[in-house]
């Protein structure tokens, strides 16, 4: 009976195999998912959020995507290299976001996920890094103790990154377990989480099929959800 993991879909301006506009999810993301015995739910990203759709879930995981609008962290300037900015896709992602740290629901946040839960628990990112972390595999340090460490089984990693935002003020609410080289937040977790909840901020599916220590985060996830009590 494999968990119902819900992951909210990215707009996308056009799909080949569509021939138009498409809601899309990664496919490595949905298998890694999958792989792990969960059930991926792509789910609309309706406006207004409507917290029942998420009855039948059992664990979320916030995906990679576009950057989310600087005035969601107090920002009152936008740098030019902002891109595929959406208010729909944002304030669905904002509803989600809060929503699984008010109820506890397992939930695993990637990149632009991570940078979500920051926004919506009072923190700021950087709109741009002077030296972005687009098409890098790099080692990251995984604090020891961290939920982090247990599930990776290691105290460092090497993580396959697309980003050019990260985090400037990490919320109060969160701890920062794994940091690059060059001090990025690379993941966190809830001081006091009322669930399962980890965000990292690289992308582990991109080496999940491959890489055990990777596909181990999607395995937790999905253990985590089983035990939430709506396992289909």
């Amino acid at each position: 009976m494999r968990p119902l993991i819900a992951i909210p879909a990215r707009f996308s301006a056009n799909a080949s195999a569509l021939r138009y506009a498409a809601e899309v999810a990664a496919r490595a993301l949905v298998e890694a998912v999958y792989r792990a015995g969960g059930e991926p739910f792509v789910m609309h990203p309706a406006a207004p959020f409507d917290a029942s759709r998420l009855e039948r879930c059992d664990g979320v995981l916030l995906p990679g995507g576009g950057d989310l609008h600087p005035r969601h962290y107090g920002a009152t300037s936008e740098h030019e290299a902002l891109y595929d900015v959406d208010e729909q896709q944002d304030g669905f992602d904002l509803a989600l976001a809060s929503h699984v740290l008010e109820t506890g629901l397992p939930t695993l946040a990637v990149c632009r996920g991570f940078q979500v839960v920051n926004a919506v628990l009072g923190g700021t990112l950087n709109q741009h890094m002077e030296r972005d972390h687009r098409h890098k595999v790099h080692p990251v340090a995984v604090s020891p103790g961290s939920l982090l460490a247990k599930i990776l089984d290691t105290e460092e990693t090497m993580a396959s990154c697309y980003h050019h935002q990260s985090t400037a003020a990490l919320a109060p609410a969160l701890t920062p377990t794994a940091h690059s080289a060059d001090g990025t937040v690379e993941a966190a977790e809830l001081a006091d989480p009322r669930g399962w909840f980890l965000a990292v901020q690289w992308h582990p599916e991109d080496t999940a099929a491959t890489d055990r220590a990777q596909q181990s985060l999607f395995n937790a996830l999905v253990r985590a959800s089983a035990g939430h009590g709506h396992a289909l």
